[in-house]
């Protein structure tokens, strides 16, 4: 098996993020839809103050998401044939770092919305943390308590963009 160029590496790993990049926009922007539409609904005039405001901080947190997770698009638009892909791999591993984060806070977000509504608050707050602590569990902490994992394998460090990048 012949070993891939760095040119290869790069075109590789920007269509495993892209990849990523698109189901990562699919559950955002349903999220987003759904927080776009909620305000239009019959109950929601029932609706405390703080639940307003939990609304807005989920709705504008999606929003930020998604400009974040498509915004690699827009980057490779802009950079298109220009031989720039591993400034482009490194921008869009930063949107969807960024993008995560904020689809993040507009998930626990919305689940404290729709849990406040119908539960009591105290119940609200404490499946809310626990959604949070769900989602770093799986988002965060076993991602990075098995990074090292594997470390012999030849083929780990193909999937780092900052390798050989000279950076």
């Amino acid at each position: 098996m012949s070993k891939e160029t760095e040119k290869q590496r790069w075109q590789r790993n920007f269509a495993d993020l892209l990849q990523e990049l698109r189901v990562a926009q699919t559950g955002v922007q349903i999220l987003f839809a759904f927080l776009l539409t909620l305000p239009f609904s019959n109950g929601f005039t029932r609706t405390t103050g703080f639940q307003k405001d939990v609304y807005i901080v989920a709705l504008l947190a999606a929003a930020a998401a998604t400009a974040m997770i498509i915004s690699p698009v827009a980057f490779h638009r802009a950079l298109f044939r220009q031989g720039r892909k591993p400034e482009m791999v490194r921008f869009a591993h930063r949107m969807a770092s960024g993008g995560l984060f904020f689809m993040l806070i507009a998930m626990v977000s919305a689940v404290l919305l729709i849990t406040d509504f119908v539960l009591d608050r105290p119940i609200a707050f404490l499946l809310s943390a626990l959604t949070g602590l769900w989602f770093l569990t799986f988002w965060v902490i076993l991602p990075f308590a098995r990074r090292n994992w594997g470390e012999d394998d030849v083929d780990d460090e193909d999937d780092d963009p900052s390798a050989g990048s000279g950076d």
